[in-house]
């Protein structure tokens, strides 16, 4: 594998083609001492099916889907590139969503799992798993689609069925009007529509970083299956 980071790797040329902002977005590597911390405001962000967000409490996966909805949500998102403990080079994220009445976390990290594959596990216990598919578009925002997801409940590996899972799609971009990121992400699902969603932009910066996950960032578990 060459040098560089994850979505270097993955995107080989094309990511010359990426917005130049994104791609110092997206060129955080391990052990180059920093991190990046972004701030901002979420225009929506949540179920906006009011009857399915009781059943994202009934989940088996925390730090993740939550079952509040809201307009205007402040939030934080801290980058951190380094190596998980099976050597892969990773890039974990931690995402407060910050609701009238509660604070939310959405914590993942992303692998990379082969030469040009990476793998996305989500949740406190990092246990559930999508493949991550990236693409640039002619205007040069990143496009990222996660077509296959699985469940890992303990020894058990569970493939999410396609009809019952959803695919999730999310699209960043770099708006030189506000001097600010833009993100959207989407998770569909067929019969259902659209089950989850945040949009909204951010500021973002760089911190220095020794290379150790903070205590808050450490998931609870580590998860190297594919």
């Amino acid at each position: 594998m060459t040098d560089g980071s994850l979505y270097q790797r993955v995107l080989g040329a094309d990511f010359d083609r990426l917005q130049p902002e994104l791609q110092d977005y997206f060129s955080l590597s391990p052990g180059e001492g920093r991190y990046g911390f972004g701030t901002g405001i979420f225009d929506v962000a949540g179920s906006p099916i009011a009857a399915l967000r009781p059943a994202f409490t009934a989940l088996p996966v925390t730090n993740a889907f939550f079952p509040e909805f809201g307009r205007g949500v402040p939030f934080t998102i801290r980058n951190f590139p380094h190596l998980d403990p099976f050597g892969r080079p990773s890039l974990t994220a931690v995402r407060n969503f910050r609701f009238d009445r509660t604070e939310r976390i959405f914590e993942d990290t992303t692998s990379l799992t082969s030469p040009a594959g990476l793998t996305d596990y989500i949740g406190r216990r990092r246990n559930l798993a999508t493949d991550l598919e990236l693409t640039v578009s002619d205007d040069g925002r990143l496009h990222m689609h996660s077509p296959h997801t699985r469940l890992f409940l303990g020894r058990l590996r569970l493939p999410v069925p396609v009809l019952a899972g959803a695919d999730a799609h999310a699209e960043q971009w770099w708006d030189g009007a506000s001097s600010r990121f833009q993100i959207r992400t989407l998770v569909r699902q067929r019969q259902l529509g659209a089950v989850f969603v945040y949009e909204g932009s951010f500021s973002y910066g760089y911190r220095e970083f020794d290379g150790v996950l903070p205590q808050d960032v450490e998931p609870e578990k580590w998860e190297r299956r594919l």
